[in-house]
This record gives structure tokens, sequence and C-alpha cells, in this order.
């Protein structure tokens, strides 16, 4: 209400209101000079208005009075909810923290005026996520509430926090969020294999760097954690070697020398699986390795003949009767059934048949008439095939040389003639043409 000492209450004086909201939101009796508002107020939306009075002369509207300006202030009351502005939180934390870790913190704003009463101060609670969670009521900031959550048995965590105005107290306003806790692995679990042993087969004629087979350790932890290095603790000759597959983590066993069943048909080969990055925190758990015995069975393979030497040097003279012996060659079933074997020459590389091969002995011996002059050196393709496998054939290589006999009289290249002077001297030379 304002009033002007001008005014003595006959009529003379009104009052007239200017400033902000004069028109829409305030008005003022031009006779008693009493303000009053013609619209609901949110002070969220304008907490202050400054307005300007002035006593009038009713008549002429000169003013009897200067202007007064005054500030209407809006007050507050509790007609804003806390929210979180931020929500919903995603946070992570390591598995097997001590209780009281610092996960993240949550805030919530409430428009309300923070200057006057209980309105905008909020508490915070937690609604769900207990016992393994806990919320600071004044800061917001939530922590572990259990000590060594691991995340093999549970990995994700969904909390509903709450912020209630009036400090909590009876009548407040609340608002809430969601808060994702997800926990973040730790090398906590040591490698293992599901079996103790392990039994594969091979032929025997599989390739060298070929793969043998593949073996794998088990780890309950992820990513970097989870990777392995696998090496052979147990292998004499060298035979295989392991390494790691890097994107199933699997141990491949692979061939390093080529294997013969009749050397050795098995081998027992040991490895052991060790995580790549062990953390110190965590050693007093116990070893971060396994180990697993490999046995590795070579099976047969029906290999062909192979002969005691791959190239046999012969020699006979270009004389030699037909039938004569020149040498012989040797081959022998590598397998354990040693198989009898018959000899024969490949005739593509005998295509005069100058020689025979018994098919029993292996003796080569000549089938015609040589002549060093015509052939001095023949290359022949021993064939040595087994009698109860005919398509297992080994082949041998035979270079004879024919030596020479004196079997052959000089011969002038050309006929010669020369012309004689009747009287030519005894021993005189003479040229020939």
């Amino acid at each position: 209400m304002l009033h002007s000492d001008v005014d003595k209450g006959d009529g003379k004086v009104k009052y007239v209101l200017s400033g902000e909201g004069s028109t829409s939101i305030f008005t003022i009796d031009e006779n008693t000079g009493d303000i009053h508002a013609t619209k609901r107020l949110d002070r969220e939306e304008q907490a202050y208005y400054t307005l300007q009075a002035q006593a009038v002369d009713r008549l002429t509207n000169i003013p009897v009075e200067p202007r007064s300006e005054f500030v209407v202030k809006v007050q507050d009351i509790n007609d804003n909810e806390p929210k979180f502005l931020d929500g919903p939180y995603k946070a992570g934390v390591p598995e097997m923290s001590a209780m009281g870790t610092t996960v993240v913190q949550v805030a919530a704003t409430d428009a309300d005026d923070p200057t006057y009463g209980n309105s905008a101060r909020v508490v915070y609670s937690i609604i769900s996520g207990q016992p393994y969670f806990s919320v600071d009521p004044k800061t917001g900031v939530i922590r572990t509430a259990l000590p060594n959550m691991d995340r093999e048995v549970k990995d994700q965590y969904i909390l509903v926090i709450q912020a209630k105005d009036m400090v909590g107290q009876m009548g407040g306003l609340s608002g809430t969020t969601s808060v994702t806790i997800t926990l973040t692995d730790v090398n906590d679990n040591p490698p293992r294999f599901s079996r103790k042993n392990y039994q594969y087969t091979v032929l025997e004629s599989l390739p060298v760097a070929s793969v043998v087979a593949r073996v794998k350790a088990a780890d309950a932890d992820i990513g970097p954690n989870a990777e392995m290095e696998y090496r052979i603790m147990e292998d004499g000759p060298g035979v295989f070697n392991i390494t790691t597959d890097e994107d199933t983590q699997d141990g491949v066993i692979i061939l390093q020398k080529s294997l013969d069943f009749e050397t050795k048909n098995s081998f027992n080969v040991r490895i052991e699986a060790t995580n790549r990055n062990i953390d110190p925190a965590f050693v007093h758990l116990g070893s971060f390795s396994d180990t697993t015995s490999v046995k590795v069975a070579v099976e047969d393979v029906n290999e062909p003949p192979v002969f005691s030497t791959q190239l046999s040097r012969m020699v006979v003279s270009e004389d030699a009767r037909v039938g004569t012996s020149i040498g012989r060659v040797s081959a022998h079933d590598p397998d354990s059934s040693n198989s009898a074997i018959r000899y024969s020459i490949d005739r593509n590389t005998d295509l005069e048949r100058f020689f025979n091969v018994d098919a029993l002995s292996g003796v080569i011996s000549t089938a015609k008439s040589l002549d060093r002059e015509v052939n001095s050196v023949h290359n022949l393709t021993i064939l040595a095939m087994e009698i109860q496998d005919s398509t297992q054939i080994g082949k041998g290589f035979v270079a004879i040389t024919v030596l020479d006999i004196n079997d052959n009289a000089p011969v002038f290249a050309i006929e010669y003639e020369t012309l004689l002077c009747e009287n030519a001297a005894p021993g005189q030379v003479r040229y020939w043409r």
C-alpha cells in the first residue's frame, strides 16, 4: 500500500503505477494506493520487480509528490523438485576394490531459492543398490559398501539414487536417477587347463610347420588380463614348438622336425600356460600359470621303397659280353611291414634296352653290345616296387660309364695327293695338298 501525505482523503489525489509488470501483473487502487498482483508469481521465472508509484492531482494529473521507486521481491515456496541434469549415470570401478572406494559423484539441482529456508537444501539417499554401494547424503559421492566384489560373479549393478529437498524432511520434494556401475576387470584369476592330459594322433607324413594340435587354458578374466603365453617345458628332441593364437588365446602346437614312425612313434610334451600381465597386487593368490601333458602319437604311413644310394655309379667295358653283370642296386621298405621289392628299369631312360635288372636281386647286366664311341654314358632310372602294394614305387638313379677299348684303327680324315719333280733329290720335302 502506498499513501501520500498530500492525500487528505477528499478524493482530490489519485495514485498511478508504472514499471515492470505494472499493466500485466500488478495493479494499484487509484483511490487508496493499494497494490495487488493479478497473476500467480513464479520466483524461478522472475524473483524481483522494480515499480514506480506517484500521487497526482485527479483533475489535472499534475504530480503532487515526486515519483517513488520500490522493489517487489517474490518470496520463495518449495514448488520445485530436485533434478539430476546429468543423469542417468554410468561409471566403473575395479573389481576387488576395498570397501569405501569412490565410484562416482552425482549431483541434483533445485530451482528453489537456496538462500531462503530449506527448499533447495538437498540430501541424497540410495533407494536400490544396497548393500553393495552407499551414497554420501550431503555430497552425492557413491562408494563401494562391500569389499572384494568379484566381476566374475557379477559384473554390473544398477543403482537408484534419490535427491530430496527440505533436508529430507517430511513434505519435501524428490527426484531420482539411475547409476549403472560396471566392475572393471583385474587380473585376479590364473589360467587353468580343463584337463591334465591330452592325446592327439598325427600321420608321420605331416609336413614340417604344420599344426599338430591346439590346447587352451581358460581364464575367467577378460582383455589383456586373459592374455597368455605358452611354452614347451619338456621336448628333448625339439620336434615341436608352441605359439599363442592372439585371437583365441589358444596354444598352437607346431611341428618343427619331420616325423618317422619307424624311429619314434609317440612323444610326451609338457606345456605351461602363463598370464602375460600379472598384477603384483594378486600374486598372493598363487601361481598365475598351469601345466598340462600332451601325448602325440605318430601314425604309420605306407611309404615307398627307399634306395640305399640315391645315385649309383657303375662302369663297364665296351667289349663286355651280353649278360655281363655291372653292379647291384638295393632298396628297402621303410615301413615296419618290410615288404619284398621287385626292381625294373624305367624304359624311358633306356629306349634301346641296352641293360636289364634282375627283378629280385637288383643286379644290373648288359642286354646288348655297347659302343663307347656311340654312347659313353648311360643314365638309368631304376624302379623299386613293393610286391604287396604296387602303388608304392621308389626311384633310384644309375650312371653307367662305358670304358674304351682299342677297337678302332687310325683313319686319315681325307685322301692326299702331291706332285713330285722327276729330278727331285733324295730327302727333299714335298708338301701335301
